[in-house]
C-alpha cells in the first residue's frame, strides 16, 4: 500500500514525555520538584549514540517540527522543511530530538501544570525561567536518551540563543553548534516589541492578571493582538507589499463603508488561531526569556569572553531582510567566535521574507545547512 505522506517526510510521528523525578533549581533560585518535557524523535541512534541532533524551538515552537500526528493531519510539523530523509537535517543519517521547552503549553511543566503545592494550574505563578534553564533541562533528557554528545545542536531565533547557550554551557557535549536568525542578546526596540505584546495581553479584561483559567475564561483578545504585533514584525516589507499589496478583502473604500483589507484579515485570522493553541502566561514567560539573554552578561559584556570555553563548529545564518534579528546581529556573533579563534562559518542569505525565512524552504539556504550538516555527518562517521 503507498504511503500517504511525501517520500521525503517522517510520516507518522508521536510524542513522548520524559518525567524527571529529581529536584531541579531554576536560575532564579525557585526548585522544582519535578518536571516534564515532551518530545518527539526522528530516525535512529547509531550504536555508539554518536548522531543525534537536538532541535531548539522559537518563541511559539514546539516539540512537533516534523511529520504528522495523523493522517488527518493538515499540515506536517513546523520545520518539516528542513527535518527528513534527504533534507538538510537527514533523519537517513541522524536521529533526530525535538522538544517543547520548560515553561511550554504544549504538555512540558509550564503555566498550565497542576502547582503541587495548591492542587490548581502554575498560571503567573510559574517561575521564571531563562534560556540557560531550558538548555539544563534538555541536558537532562540527553541523558535519559544515553546522548552524551550532541553532533549539532540547531535552532532558529530565540532557538538559536539556546544553540548558542548549549555551546557555552556544555562545551564536550556539542560537536556543531547552527544559530539561525538569531542574536547574542536582544536591542532595545526588541524588547520594546515584546514588551507592548505582554501589555496587549494584560489589558484583555479576561486576563486576570494571569488567573484566567481559574475565572474559567481566556484573554483572546489580548493574545491574539500580542500574535499580531509580534507576526508583523517577523515580516518584511516587500514580502508584505509581495503577499498583500493593498487588496482589498471586502467593503467600498470610497463609501468608506466596512472597508477590510487582504493584510488586515490575515492579520485576524493569525490571532484568532494562536490565542486557541497557545497559552497566555507561556507567552509572557517566553518573550521575557528572550528578553533577558544575554550570555556576555557575567562577562563584562565582552562577547569573546563570554565564547572562549566554546569548542563546537558554528554555522551562522542571517536573512537580508530580517529587521527583526538583523545580519548585523548574526555579524557580531561570528566576528565574537573568530576573534576568540573558534571555527566558524557563516551565511547571509538573500531572502524577502523576513524573520519567518528561516522556516522556509529557500535554495541556497536549504543547500548551506545541508552541506555543513553533511559534513558534520562525515565528522563524526567512524
Amino acid at each position: 500500500m503507498p504511503s500517504a505522506f511525501p517520500a521525503d517526510s517522517v510520516g507518522l510521528v508521536s510524542s513522548q514525555t520524559f518525567r524527571h523525578e529529581r529536584p531541579f533549581t531554576l536560575q532564579c533560585g525557585v526548585t522544582l520538584s519535578s518536571f516534564d518535557l515532551v518530545y518527539e524523535t526522528y530516525g535512529n541512534l547509531n550504536p555508539d549514540k554518536s548522531n543525534a541532533v537536538l532541535i531548539c524551538h522559537a518563541l511559539s515552537g514546539n516539540h512537533h517540527a516534523a511529520g504528522y500526528h495523523s493522517e488527518d493531519e493538515a499540515k506536517p510539523g513546523w520545520w518539516d522543511t528542513c527535518i527528513g530523509p534527504g533534507k538538510p537535517i537527514d533523519t537517513n543519517r541522524f536521529f533526530v530530538v525535538s522538544l517543547n521547552n520548560l515553561g511550554g503549553c504544549h504538555g512540558s511543566s509550564g503555566p498550565l501544570s497542576t502547582n503541587p503545592d495548591t492542587g490548581k494550574p502554575y498560571g503567573p505563578q510559574f517561575p521564571t525561567v531563562v534560556v540557560a534553564d531550558w538548555v539544563a533541562s534538555q541536558a537532562l533528557l540527553a541523558d535519559h536518551l544515553g546522548i552524551e554528545r550532541f553532533a549539532a545542536v540547531i535552532g532558529g531565533s530565540l532557538g538559536g540563543m539556546q544553540a548558542m547557550q548549549w555551546a557555552v554551557d556544555f562545551p564536550d557535549r556539542v560537536h556543531a553548534a547552527v544559530v539561525i536568525a538569531a542574536a547574542a542578546k536582544l536591542s532595545a526596540q526588541n524588547i520594546a516589541f515584546n514588551e507592548i505584546a505582554r501589555q496587549a495581553i494584560a489589558a484583555d479584561p479576561n486576563f486576570f492578571a494571569g488567573h484566567y483559567a481559574e475565572s474559567e475564561s481566556n484573554p483572546d483578545k489580548g493574545l491574539g493582538l500580542a500574535r499580531m504585533i509580534g507576526h508583523v514584525t517577523y515580516l518584511s516589507d516587500d514580502g508584505m507589499r509581495e503577499k498583500f499589496g493593498r487588496a482589498l478583502k471586502s467593503g467600498d473604500i470610497d463609501r468608506g463603508a466596512d472597508v477590510e483589507f487582504q493584510v488586515e484579515s490575515y492579520l485576524h485570522h493569525q490571532g484568532q488561531a494562536f490565542s486557541r493553541r497557545f497559552d497566555a502566561n507561556t507567552y509572557v514567560l517566553m518573550t521575557k526569556a528572550l528578553d533577558y539573554f544575554d550570555p556576555a552578561r557575567d562577562t563584562n559584556d565582552n562577547l569573546v569572553a563570554a565564547l572562549e570555553k566554546t569548542r563546537a563548529k558554528f554555522l551562522v545564518i542571517s536573512f537580508t531582510s530580517d529587521w527583526r534579528f538583523s545580519v548585523e546581529r548574526s555579524k557580531e556573533i561570528s566576528d565574537a567566535l573568530m576573534a576568540a579563534r573558534k571555527n566558524v562559518a557563516s551565511a547571509i542569505i538573500e531572502s524577502e521574507h523576513g524573520h519567518d525565512s528561516f522556516l522556509l524552504q529557500l535554495p541556497r539556504y536549504i543547500s548551506v545547512l545541508g552541506t555543513f550538516l553533511e559534513r558534520v555527518h562525515q565528522e563524526i562517521s567512524p
